[in-house]
């Protein structure tokens, strides 16, 4: 399983970066106003993370018709060579990501809730699907099983070359909360994950690797003083 994180914090990025094991980074209009971000900045904004992360940066349209939708997914596709444009499950969504995989440009079909709007994102042309676990927990539901339903109905069939060139469509399993989430979709055979950055940052902590890291240390602290 591949991590994203999920931001359009700078220096977010750039410490997960640092790290190497980061794959990729998911934005939203959400993301992008929670750190005060200008409509003037958005573009450039996207070209700096694009800068820091090799690997897909996931920008979102705002447009609601097709049209608008093609339109912007061309505009951010061009910002960058690993832009991926995300646009929402819709019948407008769908159209504009056929539209837009029959260019060549990678497409994120996003708020992906239930197996159907999966396959369709996926016969639409989708590169990457985005199932959103955290919110359904969020009325009482569990995500978690939402989300292998859809990796095992996708992974039922062979969407290579549906999309872009020969790509094969992966799964992005999204709003994650916790590192339960992230240790369950990696068991399910979720593609990737993305994380808000405080979560990944979770999911390298044990309290029993801090626990070993004291004892070597105050063992060597011995070894030095003998």
């Amino acid at each position: 399983m591949k991590f994203f994180v999920d931001t359009a914090n700078l220096d977010e990025i750039k410490e997960a970066a640092s790290w190497g094991a980061l794959a990729g980074v998911t934005t939203n209009p959400s993301l992008y106003a929670r750190i005060g971000g200008k409509l003037e900045d958005f573009e450039a904004h996207i070209a700096r993370i694009c800068e820091i992360v090799d690997g897909p940066v996931s920008a979102e349209t705002v447009a609601m018709t097709a049209e608008g939708m093609i339109a912007d997914g061309r505009r951010l596709a061009a910002i960058a060579p690993n832009v991926v444009v995300k646009i929402p499950v819709t019948a407008e969504g769908l159209a504009a990501t056929r539209a837009l995989a029959d260019e060549g440009i990678r497409v994120n079909v996003t708020l992906v809730f239930n197996v159907t709007q999966a396959i369709l994102a996926a016969r639409a042309g989708a590169r990457y699907i985005s199932p959103f676990v955290g919110r359904f927990d969020d009325i009482g539901e569990d995500g978690l099983s939402q989300l292998a339903d859809i990796v095992a109905a996708v992974q039922n069939y062979d969407f290579r070359g549906v999309g872009v060139g020969d790509e094969e469509v992966e799964i992005i399993a999204a709003s994650l909360r916790s590192v339960n989430h992230v240790s369950q979709a990696a068991l399910m055979g979720a593609d990737i994950s993305t994380v808000p950055f405080n979560v990944l940052k979770k999911c390298m902590q044990h309290p029993l690797t801090d626990r070993g890291i004291d004892t070597f240390m105050a063992d060597w602290e011995k070894v030095r003083n003998a």
